[in-house]
C-alpha cells in the first residue's frame, strides 16, 4: 500500500497524439458538436462511446455517480432510461438537476453536460423498454436494484422467473421504467493536450439562445 502513490504518479496520462480543436467555426448548438464528436469516437473504434457518467444528488445532498448508456440525442437533449424505483430514479424524483460526463481517453476528449432530467412520458418509456434485450428487461423487472443480495442463487432464480414471464408475454412493459431527456443549460467540450494547453469550449443557454466562449484550462 505504501507504494501506491508512486505507482499512480508513474502511470501515463494524456498519452497519444491528439487532434487540434478548432473553435473558430463550431456549430451554433452543443448538440450538433456533440454528435460530431460522437461520430469521431465511433469511427475510431472507441469502446462503448455511448457510455456516460450520470451524477445525481440524494436527499442529504451527497452526489451519486454511475455509468449509464446514452439512448439518443436530438435538439431537445440527451436521453437515458432507468427505473423510477431505482436509487437514481428516486433521487431524480426529488431533485431533477443532473450532470452527464463523457470521456474518450484515446481521443483526449471530454464532454460535461449540466441540466434537468425530464420524463418523456409513458409511450416513449414503454417503447424504450421493449427495445431492450430480454435479460435487460428481466433485470429491470426484478426491481431490487441496490437492495441487499443474500446469495447468487437468489439472483439467478429471480432472473429465471422474469425471463419466463417475458417469454410468455413479450409485449409486457414494466410501468416503472422511465425514459428521461436531459435538457442542458451548460455544455463544455474539453480537448486534451499533451503539453497541458487544453482547449475548453463552453456553451451556455440564455433566453433560449446558445452562446459559447473559451475557458482557461
Amino acid at each position: 500500500m505504501k507504494n501506491i502513490k508512486n505507482l499512480l504518479r508513474n502511470l501515463e496520462v494524456l498519452s497519444g497524439s491528439f487532434s487540434d480543436f478548432h473553435t473558430d467555426d463550431v456549430p451554433e448548438t452543443p448538440h450538433e458538436l456533440f454528435i460530431n464528436w460522437l461520430y469521431i469516437a465511433i469511427r475510431e473504434d472507441i469502446l462503448e462511446p455511448h457510455a456516460m457518467t450520470i451524477s445525481t444528488v440524494d436527499h442529504d445532498g451527497y452526489p451519486d455517480a454511475r455509468v449509464l448508456i446514452l439512448k439518443n440525442i436530438d435538439d431537445n437533449g440527451w436521453y437515458f432510461a432507468t427505473s423510477s424505483e431505482s436509487r437514481k430514479g428516486q433521487q431524480l424524483a426529488e431533485q431533477s438537476k443532473v450532470a452527464l460526463t463523457f470521456y474518450w481517453p484515446t481521443l483526449g476528449k471530454q464532454v460535461r453536460i449540466r441540466g434537468t432530467a425530464v420524463e418523456t412520458g409513458s409511450e416513449r418509456s414503454s417503447a424504450d423498454f421493449l427495445e431492450r434485450s430480454e435479460m435487460a428487461r428481466a433485470a429491470a423487472m426484478i426491481a431490487k436494484q441496490s437492495n441487499l443480495l443474500l446469495n447468487k442463487e437468489e439472483l439467478d432464480n429471480a432472473f429465471d422467473q422474469k425471463i419466463d414471464i417475458i417469454k410468455s408475454n413479450p409485449d409486457l412493459v414494466y410501468p416503472q421504467w422511465k425514459l428521461y431527456c436531459v435538457h442542458a443549460n451548460q455544455v463544455e467540450f474539453w480537448q486534451g493536450n499533451t503539453a497541458r494547453k487544453h482547449t475548453r469550449l463552453q456553451y451556455r443557454l440564455h433566453n433560449n439562445q446558445w452562446t459559447h466562449e473559451l475557458l482557461w484550462p
